[in-house]
């Protein structure tokens, strides 16, 4: 999955969001499954992406509910 940023996910529908942050939260289980069975990490900076990533839909989400 595509690293998301700021623009395209003020885009996207309150549905969408909730996808994207079900596949994204998903992904990150997997990564940290990976490592806790001691398997190699495939992308050691894919983790820290994926949660900076849920971390703008979070927040952007936060900001159209202010609105």
């Amino acid at each position: 999955m595509a690293i998301l940023r700021p623009k395209d996910i003020r885009k996207m529908d309150e549905k969408e969001l909730e996808k994207q942050t079900r596949d994204l939260n998903l992904e990150l289980a997997k990564e940290r499954a990976n490592i806790h069975i001691g398997a190699s990490v495939t992308s050691p900076g894919r983790i820290r992406e994926v949660r900076r990533t849920l971390a703008r839909i979070k927040t952007i989400k936060r900001e159209k509910r202010k609105k």
